[in-house]
């Protein structure tokens, strides 16, 4: 079964009264790839490093080896428990859990580039918040990360997923549609409600650039997971209303990829346009440069 596009996907759900990691989990064993037993049994293990990330984030203040970032997790914790805040438990869970990830990964822990180094906060802090906080089984979180890899998956299939190819809407952007589907899905939605929430997130990053500073995934890379996250919310909210992105999903990533090839290339990763040049960008640059030499 060769799943190519997001309708193909939906058709086969339909016509075979499957959910999309059902299709998935069978798709493999049919390929010869993996057992379903073997795919969950490796969906379950990312979701286990997942959870161990999340945890060694949030504990640490360790700065990364540049100096460049670390420690915004320990001091967003500090605002939600002194401050009142307009988001909901959830919501600042997902928060704080994007930033846990995201600093673990600078400083060289282990985590589950998901679907990239870069976006690594994303998934995660989406379905495991979710799933702390609304009592979400092991085995339905890790039908959600099959889920998610379906998504991630089909737009590979267009466009690689790097930000040296598509910009940073290859990286933040697809993760953060991979956790809207996951999100809607644990949330009770049908694979059309799934797959609508992908088109909407993916619509409305579309153009996102890849421009690090001193060509390190740190600045403004962390903090861009944790905006994304919460767009995938956005999106997930959208979808379960019942409010139909006007451009069906499969067209909007024709849409991505055909912004990723109009895109400079001095704004896909190369750290030579954008955020990467600005005179503060410059003087870290110079910096950095300094340290290593030293």
């Amino acid at each position: 079964m060769n799943v190519t596009t997001f309708q193909e996907l939906q058709e086969i759900c339909l016509k075979e009264n499957k959910k999309i990691y059902e299709v998935m989990l069978s798709s493999e064993e049919e390929s010869g790839e993996n057992s379903e037993d073997t795919t969950r049994l490796q969906a379950a293990r990312s979701l286990l490093a997942m959870e161990n990330a999340i945890n060694a984030g949030l504990k640490s203040r360790e700065p990364s080896i540049s100096g460049m970032s670390g420690g915004d997790c320990a001091k967003l914790q500090e605002s939600f428990r002194k401050n009142q805040s307009l988001f909901t438990p959830l919501l600042q869970k997902i928060m704080t859990y994007a930033l846990a990830t995201s600093e673990e990964n600078v400083r060289m822990g282990t985590i589950v580039a998901c679907p990239t180094a870069g976006s690594c906060g994303i998934v995660p802090s989406v379905i495991i918040s979710y799933a702390q906080e609304h009592n979400i089984s092991k085995d339905e979180q890790t039908n959600a990360l099959i889920t998610a890899g379906v998504i991630g998956k089909i737009v590979a299939l267009k466009l690689p997923l790097a930000g040296a190819v598509g910009g940073c809407q290859a990286e933040c952007g697809v993760a953060s549609a991979m956790a809207s589907g996951a999100l809607t899905q644990m949330r009770g939605g049908n694979v059309s409600q799934i797959i609508n929430a992908v088109g909407l997130t993916l619509k409305n990053i579309l153009g996102l650039t890849c421009d690090p500073v001193c060509g390190l995934v740190e600045i403004p890379c962390i903090k861009r997971n944790t905006f994304l996250a919460i767009h995938a919310v956005t999106a997930s909210e959208l979808a379960l209303a019942d409010i139909v992105s006007a451009i069906p999903t499969d067209e909007v990533v024709d849409a991505m990829v055909q912004t990723a090839q109009l895109m400079s290339p001095l704004l896909k990763e190369s750290a030579k346009g954008g955020l990467a040049r600005t005179k503060t960008a410059i003087e870290l640059e110079k910096k950095f440069r300094l340290q290593r030499v030293e």
